[in-house]
């Protein structure tokens, strides 16, 4: 079989199949960075990267201790209290990852084109979601017990 003008072979089933998944999440990260501009600085490359790490960090927490909630906390004085505090800190840490993923190669794009990195939407969404995980926790733990 032929796919361009390579016959997929071993080596060239893992090229379509590395380009199929950067098809896959172009939609998330626009264009590969690492094809545009020049080659910044590998420190500032390596800041960005564990930036995103520090980020899926985040993810990860906010995804465990949803699952935490959802299945370890006793229950509350009214039904579905453990889900309303669990399902938005799940649904945040789906969004930081990718978002972070985005962050991610926005700021490798500008830092190749010489550009200003823009303002990270990421404090502001984190800000939303635990005041109102905050604020239904703290209701939750009012409410009074069966």
């Amino acid at each position: 079989m032929i796919v361009g003008d390579q016959p997929v072979g071993n080596s060239a089933r893992t090229t379509v199949r590395v380009m199929l998944r950067s098809k896959a999440l172009a939609w998330v990260t626009g264009p590969d960075p690492r094809e545009v501009g020049d080659e910044p600085d590998p420190r500032f490359s390596y800041a960005n990267e564990r930036t995103y790490l520090a980020w899926n960090r985040t993810s990860l927490a906010l995804i465990s201790v949803g699952l935490a909630v959802s299945h370890l906390l006793p229950p509350f004085g009214w039904g579905g209290a453990r889900r309303l505090i669990a399902l938005p800190l799940m649904l945040a840490g789906v969004v930081v990852a990718v978002l972070s993923l985005r962050e991610w190669g926005a700021n490798e794009r500008a830092m190749r084109l010489g550009q200003p990195l823009r303002a990270s939407a990421l404090p502001k969404v984190l800000m939303v979601v635990i005041t109102v995980v905050g604020a239904i926790a703290i209701i939750a733990s009012l409410a009074p017990q069966k």
